[in-house]
């Protein structure tokens, strides 16, 4: 099993479809092979083998997607990092990954040189810079690939097992864990979810988030496996994604929910410009009813919802369900099993809370270097989420909260989610964010942050006092209310709630 096989392949039997659209080159099947081929080999010659670790420090670029695919031809484990890491925090992970080689840009190099002093496993050639020109201590990009043969590389002798990358949680839950992915769970992605998007070896995915996240690799991995064409974006921009989509006749799009609200709201943002779309899903966080149910009115018989975990396993809502099952995350996808269960394990009743636990063929194999760490999240070969939700009588799944974003007040649950869908139903409500502050008469009381659709003209104590008339129970009632101009995001979009908790603590 080699994933990289896939780029040979369309080069040999579909070699002038477009593979690529990024900053307005047009790369075919054929010409991207030979980029693929080029890098592998200078990564060979490079000394780096089957089973070494290479970690990137670097936002969306043809190098960074050229390099996916290189490391998937010739076995190199590719560990990206995220580009808003300090130096404390990258010289920990490249370190608890035994990274032998680390590829950056300009950028970013300011951050690596500090990080470079306890990067010991690191030899000081193997550190390589795309673009600004020369830079003491790196190796250019052109020199690093200058004579790499454009031959297809030896063959790594890859197997299902064989570990394809390395990607470190994003840091929201506690200290970052190195998730494995191997060369058959990727394999797994292009097939089972180019099924579940309905897509086509025609089909034009767009992609604007950062590629360094999972998210990314829910249209990466299929549009790759069929031979479709990918476009990618630099950074996301509502008018451009836009412009895009209409100009480019694009089919799939998964954005998170920031980015989904960011393009119903832009200005140039009309629903024809996006009637090309046969998939417009969103990912990596919930998005609140109010937004579901615009996209469905202006796009209809487009909207997909998946709910799943790097670690691996997922729940789609459906195109075809999203109309009559709109608050739920979907079912488990085929080979998938998905559970809700009490805290001895048990299965929880119909429309009873518990953790969302579940299994597949996309479950990594283990955290790296961390079996304590694994141990504690699989049990029995079922994956356990940290995260609360329910079934319906007909199976699908309805996300509650994750464990740590719960609200104990007066010995009662509150899901910060439930309140969230009242306020977003306020026509000023942008975004909103609920979370729990400490209180000393019941322990814990929710706080809304809220951003609105511009100058709202509302007080603290309005908003207050409408959502409090509006919630279902005396225990959801928010305590305070905060105007913000935008939320903390981190880089795969999801809100910060614990640096919103920290700030208003600090207050």
């Amino acid at each position: 099993m080699n994933i990289g096989s896939l780029i040979t392949r369309h080069a040999s039997f579909r070699p002038d479809h477009v593979a690529v659209v990024f900053e307005g080159a047009r790369i075919t099947y054929r010409d991207f092979n030979i980029m693929v081929n080029q890098l592998s080999n200078a990564l060979l010659r490079a000394g780096l083998n089957k089973g070494d670790k290479l970690a990137t420090v670097l936002s969306n670029s043809l190098e960074l997607l050229t390099l996916y695919w290189a490391c998937a031809k010739t076995g190199v484990v590719i560990v990206p990092m995220s580009p808003l890491l300090l130096p404390s925090g990258l010289e920990g992970l490249i370190k608890d990954s035994d990274s032998v080689m680390v590829i950056t840009a300009p950028d970013y190099a300011e951050n690596v040189d500090a990080a470079r002093p306890g990067l010991t496993q690191v030899p000081d050639e193997a550190y390589v810079i795309i673009g600004g020109g020369e830079r003491p201590g790196y190796r250019s990009w052109a020199e690093f690939i200058d004579g790499a043969s454009e031959a297809e590389p030896p063959d790594a002798g890859l197997g299902d097992d064989d570990m394809y990358n390395i990607f470190y949680s994003s840091g929201t839950t506690g200290k970052p864990k190195g998730i494995v992915h191997t060369h058959f769970i990727r394999a797994m992605y292009g097939s089972l979810f180019a099924n579940a998007w309905r897509m086509t070896p025609e089909s034009v995915v767009l992609h604007a988030g950062a590629i360094i996240f999972n998210g990314a690799f829910l249209t990466l991995l299929p549009a790759f496996y069929l031979g479709a064409t990918f476009i990618m974006h630099k950074s996301f921009a509502p008018e451009n994604y836009i412009r895009t989509i209409a100009a480019e006749k694009v089919t799939h799009v998964v954005m998170v929910p920031s980015q989904i609200v960011a393009v119903l709201h832009d200005p140039s943002y009309a629903p024809d410009k996006l009637a090309s779309l046969k998939m417009l899903q969103s990912v990596g966080a919930p998005l609140h009813l109010e937004h579901k149910k615009r996209i469905n009115e202006d796009l209809p018989n487009r909207y997909y919802e998946l709910y799943g975990l790097t670690e691996g396993f997922f729940t789609i809502l459906d195109r075809t369900d999203a109309d009559t099952k709109l608050a739920s995350v979907g079912v488990a996808p085929p080979l998938t099993e998905v559970r809700v269960v009490r805290g001895d394990g048990s299965d929880c009743d119909i429309g009873e809370v518990g953790e969302i636990i579940g299994r597949g063929p996309c479950v990594m194999p283990g955290y790296y270097k961390r079996p304590d760490l694994t141990e504690a999240a699989m049990k029995e070969g079922w994956l356990y989420s940290g995260d609360m939700g329910y079934l319906d009588e007909d199976g699908f799944l309805y996300l509650a909260d994750r464990k740590k974003d719960m609200i104990i007040s007066g010995g009662v649950n509150v899901y910060p989610r439930d309140i969230e869908e009242v306020i977003i139903g306020h026509e000023a409500v942008r975004s909103v964010a609920v979370f729990g502050v400490a209180d000393d008469k019941w322990g814990e009381t929710p706080v809304a942050a809220i951003v609105t659709k511009g100058e709202a003209g509302l007080s603290e104590e309005e908003m207050k006092n409408w959502i409090n008339a509006r919630v279902g129970a005396k225990f959801q009632r928010v305590s305070k209310v905060v105007f913000m101009d935008d939320f903390p995001y981190n880089a795969a979009g999801k809100i910060l709630k614990r640096e919103l908790r920290d700030k208003f603590t600090a207050e």
